[in-house]
């Protein structure tokens, strides 16, 4: 049985996004960012799950081109985005025009890792017994955003996550920024969030904060991780999931939390600076770190 160091699991959607600048239209989603990112490091040992119509294959032949290993489950459809950016790229307003079939326990029986990244963009994306059944076969790491957003026509609004609490004992690392953890905690101050999540079982907790960096929360401790700033703000979409490419991959080779903490940033960084997913080089993330 091959079982792979990382396996990121989510949805590619058809993206516009819209920014004061231009109009863009592109695959995208957790899975999208993350492969294509993760091409650029080292993905011998990386494997993708995703859900999409079969009109969408085409983005998946390119990530494959890549040398990325793909499992494709069937959908009818898929996710199509609509993001729309102001001035401040910390800002966005979403619309969903289409969704894509959830993904089950028993789609994912021949799935193996060391560690799962689960890539939720919509609240039953991923169900709770998806998310017992991985936490049984390796570490398992979730994006919160997904889990709070609930599509009524074709607007997305802001909800809780009714069984974060029950879900929350199983997932071993979490990703939420600012607004999400006071959605899940009722907490204004990232810290008391962050605490409140580790009380309810969550071993890393990664709050990011947009252009004021990131703080990680481990083993009692809480890590400052600073944002280093880019040359220009092109297109902020897919940043979140870019941090924790550079988060799992580094903790998958033993970094401390600080160490890939301030990858993942710098990651964040060079994506930043252009359209579409991170596009740099190893060395030109730890350029940027030495920098600081």
């Amino acid at each position: 049985m091959n079982i792979h160091d990382l396996c990121c699991i989510g949805h590619i959607t058809l993206d516009k996004i819209v920014t004061p600048k231009r109009t863009i239209h592109m695959p995208g989603g957790t899975s999208f960012y993350f492969a294509h990112a993760i091409s650029h490091l080292d993905a011998s040992n990386f494997q993708l799950v995703t859900a999409l119509a079969e009109s969408e294959m085409a983005a998946v032949e390119d990530i494959r081109s890549k040398g990325i290993e793909v499992k494709v489950l069937p959908s009818a459809h898929s996710v199509y985005f609509e993001n729309t950016y102001g001035e401040n790229q910390d800002n966005r307003t979403q619309r969903v025009l289409a969704k894509a079939d959830p993904f089950t326990v028993e789609g994912l029986q021949d799935v193996n890792a060391r560690i799962y990244h689960l890539g939720s963009l919509l609240a039953d994306d991923f169900s709770l017994d998806v998310v017992k059944y991985l936490s049984t076969k390796g570490i398992l790491s979730v994006d919160a955003q997904g889990y709070l957003r609930e599509v009524r026509g074709e607007k997305v609004f802001a909800v809780d996550w009714p069984e974060k609490q029950e879900a929350l004992k199983y997932i071993h690392i979490l990703k939420a920024n600012e607004h999400e953890t006071e959605v899940l905690t009722g907490c204004k101050d990232p810290r008391k969030a962050a605490l409140m999540l580790a009380d309810w079982g969550v071993k890393e907790v990664l709050l990011t904060l947009g252009s004021m960096g990131s703080v990680i929360y481990a083993d009692g401790e809480f890590h400052e991780i600073p944002a280093y700033p880019p040359t220009e703000v092109v297109d902020a979409t897919g940043c979140g999931d870019t941090y924790m490419v550079g988060y799992l991959y580094m903790r998958g080779k033993g970094a401390s939390y600080k160490e890939a903490g301030c990858f993942a940033a710098a990651m964040c960084t060079i994506k930043l600076e252009a359209s579409g997913p991170f596009d740099g080089t190893e060395e030109e993330v730890w350029e940027i770190v030495r920098k600081g």
